[in-house]
């Protein structure tokens, strides 16, 4: 058997019992390789259940700095026997597959084109710990351990992230730190070290950090302004508000009084969240709500209300699978077409896709912008991958010069020169008219905030004529949000090509990997990644000038290729889609294979939309 020899570019994947403290001991090991300076790419796969059901961890490290999925399996370490025949038919021939002996593997998942290594992780827990629940933890840092003398991993990081991980709790730091050593020492004794899979140092990662979206999102609407947030809690979406909390209270306490500057409700639920984000919003603070798309079917009624009633609101929605409940553990991009149109009626919402964290913190920060400026819903949409795993991002940042954003808002001597306000009234021929904070003029500026009906001077009418001027305008005012909303990005060919791929979100990394093997191949694709809603000139002129253009997305209904075929009339023969929908990340071996079944000229018969993306890794 030819076994893989590779140095910093391979994909392990973690099988394990899902609340058995697993996730720690796997963090450990991706930030251990993290600290060797090497790119790391952390995915966790995990059900929805407390406890008690497989869950798995996938780390792929990428010395060319890749952070998508590549699909495939390398190395797997499995210590949940109810995956085990799963588990073991993933990995790659010449691969590894690594599990607890403790009990003999049954000989019918025995491979003869991988290599198995078995540790007796429970029999030496059982041997060291009297307790059930150490021996249930420390079984997952004593295979820490043992990875770190296979794969040559620096053993020095992994003790100082112990050091870190426990500072404060010193009496824990000893015990961990043991434990790995057991199992560093068990690898040393038994097999050759290292595997012919394996890391060495490197200086690749520069200042880049380790942050999930969700934190970074938080930490973006606090530098954004905001001071007030009210939630239903809801997967993947509810540590946003937490960390908003936890920020809060180091960030938006007076220093003076001790007082809090901020304050966060959670509401009875989504609907009624949302109601008090439009309140606080037109009463000017600053406010946000997040959720998932369960929650945002329940705010249509609400968004149709501050898209009429024009009153600045910012929405956080971290996708997962739907519909109905859906995987709610598992990621998607699955909520375009319900967000972009979100409320009965002629309603269109101003989107954000961010595909890194540093994206969440930009996008959420500027989301209050665009929202005052636009007097307009905002809706930044992340996913279940970017909010709740790591991801190697570039530092955030903020210049400590920059001044919100408050849009039209007339001041109390603004108001006081005017001979009669019209809160709808577009003087300035842009369609954005001039809004009021209450109590700025003792007696000027006041209007009533409706949703139905109005002219000019928000005056309840049902005049035909008024309405349609009004609707008129508010779609001219959707051609003014195209300067505002941030622009896409393209990535040429190196040769001049008749083909372009587009790709938005957490789709993006995996999609370049793609281009990199097609690119191998001879096979040149220009490339776009889209990051807001409404689309730009720039978006349609690059639709335009290929013959065709791929649409990469995670959805079953290519909902961003059918937004596209909307918004500028393409004919569908012009937008070919390559889909993911199985609730895991887009892999990039699944997209060159999808693209390669659709070129002209292929011998593969083109995939349909119902099967396409069904499959993982390799076989996508």
């Amino acid at each position: 058997m030819q076994s893989i020899e590779s140095v910093n570019e391979f994909v392990i994947k973690f099988a394990n019992v899902n609340g058995t403290g697993s996730a720690s001991a796997n963090n450990m090991f991706a930030k251990a390789l993290f600290r060797m300076g090497l790119p790391v790419c952390p995915k966790n796969i995990f059900p929805s259940n407390i406890q008690g059901m497989p869950t798995w961890s996938e780390v792929r490290v990428s010395e060319k700095g890749y952070l998508g999925r590549r699909g495939g399996v390398d190395i797997v370490l499995s210590v949940n026997p109810q995956s085990m025949p799963k588990d073991i038919q993933e990995v790659e021939p010449g691969g590894y597959f690594i599990y607890d002996n403790t009990k003999p593997l049954d000989l019918r998942l025995i491979r003869n084109d991988v290599n198995i290594i078995g540790i007796p992780l429970t029999g030496i827990c059982n041997q060291q710990y009297s307790d059930p629940r150490q021996r249930q933890l420390f079984k997952n840092v004593i295979y820490v351990g043992a990875l770190a003398a296979l794969l040559d991993i620096d053993f020095a990081a992994l003790t100082g992230l112990v050091g870190d991980q426990f500072k404060g709790k010193e009496k824990l730091i000893k015990p961990n730190i043991h434990a790995l050593e057991l199992g560093h020492q068990y690898a040393r004794e038994n097999f050759d070290c290292p595997i012919s899979i394996r890391v060495e140092r490197r200086d690749l990662v520069a200042d880049s950090i380790l942050m999930d979206g969700n934190t970074a999102t938080a930490l973006g609407c606090i530098y954004g302004g905001a001071t007030f947030a009210a939630w239903y809690p809801i997967t993947p979406s509810t540590s946003v508000v937490e960390a908003f909390d936890t920020y809060c209270r180091r960030l938006r306490i007076d220093p003076g009084s001790g007082r809090k500057n901020y304050a966060i409700v959670q509401a009875e639920d989504e609907l009624a969240a949302l109601g008090m984000v439009i309140g606080a919003s037109w009463n000017g603070a600053r406010s946000f709500t997040a959720t998932s798309g369960p929650g945002l079917s329940l705010m249509q009624e609400f968004l149709g209300l501050a898209y009429f009633a024009e009153v600045p609101t910012v929405l956080v929605d971290v996708q997962r699978a739907g519909p109905s409940t859906g995987m709610p553990t598992r990621t998607q991009q699955s909520d375009i077409l319900s967000a972009a149109y979100c409320s009965h009626g002629d309603t269109k919402q101003v989107l954000l896709f961010p595909s890194t964290p540093k994206e969440c913190f930009d996008m959420a920060a500027q989301a209050f912008d665009l929202a005052e400026r636009l007097q307009t819903p905002v809706i930044m949409l992340s996913d279940l991958d970017l909010g709740m795993n790591d991801n190697m991002s570039a530092p955030l940042s903020w210049d400590d010069g920059r001044r919100y954003d408050r849009g039209k808002v007339l001041s109390q001597s603004e108001l006081e020169a005017l001979e009669r306000y019209g809160r709808y009234d577009d003087v300035d021929m842009d369609a954005i008219c001039y809004r009021t904070i209450p109590g700025t003029h003792p007696n000027k500026g006041a209007f009533v905030t409706r949703g139905t009906s109005r002219d000019e001077f928000a005056a309840y009418t049902e005049v035909g004529e008024a309405y349609e001027r009004n609707m008129l305008r508010l779609m001219a005012k959707w051609q003014t949000a195209k300067g505002y909303v941030p622009e896409p990005e393209f990535t040429p060919a190196d040769r001049p090509t008749e083909h372009g791929v587009i790709f938005f979100g957490t789709s993006e990394a995996s999609s370049l990997e793609a281009l990199d093997y097609l690119a191998e191949e001879g096979i040149y694709m220009d490339a776009m990644r889209v990051r807001a809603f409404p689309f730009n000139d720039d978006v349609e002129a690059f639709i335009d000038q290929h013959a065709f253009t791929f649409v990469i997305e995670q959805n079953r209904d290519a909902q961003l290729r059918t937004l596209l075929m909307a918004e500028f009339e393409f004919g569908p023969d012009k937008l070919k889609s390559v889909l993911c929908f199985d609730g895991t990340p887009i892999s990039a071996r699944n997209i060159r294979k999808q693209i390669l079944q659709q070129l002209p000229g292929s011998n593969v018969t083109p995939i349909r939309r119902e099967t396409a993306g069904l499959g993982k890794g390799e076989s996508a």
